[in-house]
């Protein structure tokens, strides 16, 4: 009944706090939840306060705190589903804040996890991709063994856009060519729209090009 009243608490407030209060009520449910030994729902609150700190109060490294614990519980209870989930929102903000290694060994994770999966391992190329745009952002000659060991690992990568897309961009940066860079991206995002997280590491690594002006555009 307390867990339950303190629930309904925290979703009546949680919009009207400026300091996260809500976070420590479902702390509060979490340790309760741990006591009981229900880890699927100590794990789903674990969601709930990231969400809080990623959406309302844009504390990016807290929210990874909490991906990353509700990540651990949802392996021990084996819901490797959900655990992916949370590991990829903790892949992407490691590498906005430019942890790129541990980005990479996340998206290398999951793709792995993913890949002989007959349900999942069509995403896995994305996976491949996250991590060898991290790569690459890093350092030329790690994308290009990145790349190499991705089609080894997952055959299928070598066929997808985004892998091509790779070489491409390899090949520009290799000849310090911004514009062939650019318009590589432009004729992959004609055809497969880029979002927001993919468009930033892009321009970060088009930034190491000399020369370099402007955007992707």
């Amino acid at each position: 009944v307390l867990s339950a009243k303190l629930h309904d608490f925290t979703c009546r407030c949680r919009i009207n706090w400026t300091r996260p209060p809500a976070s420590l009520m479902l702390e509060m449910l979490i340790r309760r939840q741990i006591l009981k030994g229900r880890f699927t729902i100590a794990a789903k609150h674990h969601m709930t306060i990231a969400e809080i700190y990623e959406s309302e109060l844009v504390d990016i490294e807290k929210a990874i705190a909490h991906y990353e614990q509700a990540a651990d519980y949802y392996k021990g209870e084996e819901s490797n589903s959900s655990a992916n989930k949370c590991l990829l929102k903790v892949g992407s903000y490691s590498a906005q804040l430019e942890q790129y290694p541990k980005a990479i060994e996340i998206f290398e994770q999951v793709a792995t996890s993913t890949m002989d999966n007959p349900l999942l391992k069509y995403n896995a190329k994305e996976y491949f991709w996250k991590a060898a745009l991290c790569h690459f952002i890093v350092d030329e000659l790690n994308a290009k063994l990145a790349i190499e060991k991705y089609e080894g690992m997952f055959p299928a990568f070598s066929d997808s856009r985004e892998c091509k897309l790779l070489k491409k961009l390899l090949e520009a940066h290799e000849e310090q060519n911004s514009e062939a860079f650019t318009e590589a991206v432009k004729e992959f995002d004609s055809i497969s729209r880029l979002d927001q997280w993919q468009t930033t590491m892009l321009l970060r690594i088009k930034k190491t090009i000399q020369g370099y002006a402007g955007d992707l555009k």
